[in-house]
């Protein structure tokens, strides 16, 4: 693995310049067509396709990831919402024309959507090409100019972003801005019209925070502890299918991977059992063990490993049961698939979001115990349930709250561009994906026309008489 921390903060003295240049060709890019945009998210597909390889062999050297699952979870997971873009466009371009009121007789009115104008987007490690692609397909839709800072984190990929953007785009159209948290912070200083944050929640309360000074609109896509209810009628072996690949993949660095499990205190054991089964099945088919598997993927860092570790370690002297298949290399920032048991709130695993791929398992005694522990943690970016009565997984939703929610399923909410994507207060603020992404890089304009001439008002200008409180006392009435 061949991932290193990007620390130059090169662009300080620049940056400045960058956002100057951005803020100036607002108006340019406003005053471009849906062809012209849909023009430019052509030629951002073609570019993925054509260096499809080089995006595997990045996020290779950043995670040790097969290509099939780049291909799965970063790759076309960009395709689908640039594609979905690119032919929704002229349709979410168009003017919504609206009703009129009696009161209002004789003007007309619509909704326009402008573009909000110089626009900071700021993309996280885990997901580090589709993160970063995601909110930038929306911000070029809906005509924006755009800085954009990858993590430095995930370095090879980030230096593959700034290529591509930089073959792609002008410098005062899109800008890729590399750097670490020196950089972030000069970037949130300036007056951006609006920010785009992908991150915990802990640094997404800095980034409102800076936002606010410049009273620059935010959308803040979050995370926390996703919870998975097992209930007490789910098919377990179809369950933990489910579950252990959503947990799983990307070795559990994923922001709506199913951070606990809830089943019920007689299912724990069988659950379990299936669960294990399923993780040999995924990872070691052969009996090989799983650190030899392709399909499994690696910690981020050195210091990300050691945080995980140390909440195995924190959980195992609390009591929990841990069952780890196979042993942790920091070496090789190589952690097993780990399930475990017997945990309790006072461990830090059950404190924290936990961003890898460790699955603590609570056992419940009915349905509403398990909804009172979740609305006792902060609302969630996502929630799964698991069971086969319509009206139980029902009464689940209704009780409980969250961005997304799959039912019978994990994750895969996430991949229909019809469906907002978003969190709920600490889990996130705003809503990306489809329109709703156009929607958050867009200023819903309102616009009301008057007849030249239009009397139809006056009687309400001062000086008030008779007539003025006649009327307005007919339409308080009747209308």
């Amino acid at each position: 693995m061949e991932n290193a921390i990007i620390t130059s903060d090169q662009n300080i003295q620049n940056i400045e310049d960058i956002f100057i240049h951005l803020k100036k060709n607002r108006q340019g890019i406003k005053d471009t067509t849906a062809k012209t945009r849909i023009k430019k998210l052509k030629l951002l597909e073609k570019y993925i396709l054509d260096h499809r390889s080089d995006i595997q062999n990045a996020i290779h050297k950043d995670f040790n990831k097969n290509p099939i699952e780049t291909d799965a979870t970063e790759i076309l997971s960009t395709l689908g919402l640039l594609r979905h873009a690119r032919k929704n466009l002229k349709k979410w371009m168009k003017p919504n024309k609206v009703g009129t009121p009696i009161s209002m007789l004789g003007t007309s009115s619509k909704v326009i959507y402008e573009p909000k104008g110089a626009c900071l987007i700021i993309s996280p490690w885990n997901y580090p090409f589709y993160l970063a692609m995601g909110p930038l397909i929306y911000a070029i839709a809906a005509g924006n100019t755009v800085a954009l800072k990858p993590s430095e984190i995930s370095s090879n990929t980030s230096l593959f972003i700034e290529k591509m953007i930089k073959d792609l785009f002008p410098d005062n159209e899109v800008k890729v801005v590399l750097g670490g948290v020196e950089t972030s912070t000069k970037l949130l200083e300036l007056k951006f019209d609006h920010i785009f944050f992908t991150g915990s929640p802990q640094v997404g309360k800095v980034i409102m925070n800076a936002a606010s000074k410049n009273l620059s609109s935010v959308t803040l896509e979050l995370g926390g502890k996703s919870p998975t209810v097992v209930l007490n009628d789910a098919d377990l072996k179809d369950a933990s299918d489910k579950i252990t690949w959503g947990k799983f993949i990307n070795a559990g660095q994923t922001c709506i991977a199913p951070d606990y499990c809830l089943v019920p205190k007689e299912s724990e054991a069988e659950f379990v059992d299936q669960m294990q089964n399923t993780i040999n099945e995924f990872y070691s088919p052969d009996g090989e063990v799983i650190e030899l598997s392709k399909d499994f993927a690696r910690i981020i860092s050195n210091k990300h490993f050691i945080r995980l570790q140390h909440l195995i370690n924190d959980a195992a002297e609390k009591g929990a049961t841990v069952m780890m298949n196979g042993e942790m290399h920091e070496e090789t920032r190589y952690i097993p698939p780990t399930l475990l048991t017997n945990v309790t709130d006072d461990m830090l695993i059950m404190q924290e979001e936990i961003f890898g791929p460790i699955l603590p398992i609570k056992t419940y005694k009915n349905v509403d115990e398990a909804l009172e522990y979740i609305a006792s943690k902060e609302k969630p970016l996502a929630l799964y349930v698991f069971g086969q009565k319509k009206k139980d997984i029902q009464y689940v939703i209704h009780h409980s709250t969250a961005g997304g929610t799959s039912i019978n399923d994990t994750v895969l909410h996430i991949n229909n561009p019809e469906l907002p994507f978003g969190g709920v207060n600490n889990s996130g603020i705003g809503k990306s994906h489809g329109i709703y992404g156009f929607m958050g890089f867009s200023n819903q304009r309102a616009i009301l026309k008057n007849r030249v001439g239009m009397t139809g008002i006056k009687p309400i200008y001062p000086p008030y008489g008779d007539l003025a409180s006649k009327l307005l006392d007919f339409i308080i009435k009747k209308f």
